[in-house]
Parts: structure tokens; C-alpha cells; sequence
């Protein structure tokens, strides 16, 4: 599954604080129906991913029925990102 999407990003301030791109509703409930097939433990989807021309893999995290992103620093770094910007995410489930 591909999928493609503007999303902004948030801060979250949880006990490990990290930077997010909540994936829209739609797309969320797509990812929703296969997570069983895809998941390896607690919801999480192995994706790879792309903002501008930098790729990594991550796992995407289900919350409040939908899904976030995390986007790591090095990312943030290379693409000259932060907090409230909003982003073009290209991703493909990882199966």
C-alpha cells in the first residue's frame, strides 16, 4: 500500500518527546484494515518513508484511530523542517 498526503508537523511532549505527522482519516482507516497483516506487536506498521529527497524507515503508531508518522531529527535537519510546517509524505507499507 502507497500512500501520499500533506500533513503538519507537531511536537508531542510525552515522557520521550518526538516530533509527529498525523496521517488523515481516510488514509488512517485504510491502514487500519490491514494492520493485522502487517503489524509486528501493539498496532505499529513498519513503513518507509519520504519527505523532499529524504527516506527512512520508521513505524507508524496507531492513536485516537489514526496513525502518526514520527519524523526524526535528521529529517527535520536535512528537509529544513520544524514544528507547524506542513510536509508532503510519501509512504509505503513494509511487509
Amino acid at each position: 500500500m502507497k500512500i501520499e498526503f500533506d500533513g503538519e508537523i507537531i511536537f508531542w511532549h510525552g515522557p520521550a518527546p518526538w516530533f509527529f505527522v498525523t496521517i488523515p482519516e481516510e488514509p488512517s482507516r485504510d491502514l487500519k484494515a490491514i494492520s493485522n497483516l502487517v503489524t509486528y506487536g501493539w498496532g505499529v506498521i513498519p513503513v518507509q518513508v519520504r519527505i523532499g529527497n529524504t527516506e527512512w524507515e520508521t513505524s507508524l503508531f496507531p492513536k485516537d484511530g489514526l496513525y502518526l508518522v514520527p519524523i526524526k531529527a535528521s529529517v527535520r535537519k536535512a528537509e529544513k523542517i520544524e514544528e507547524g510546517d506542513t510536509v508532503t509524505i510519501y509512504l509505503e507499507v513494509q511487509e
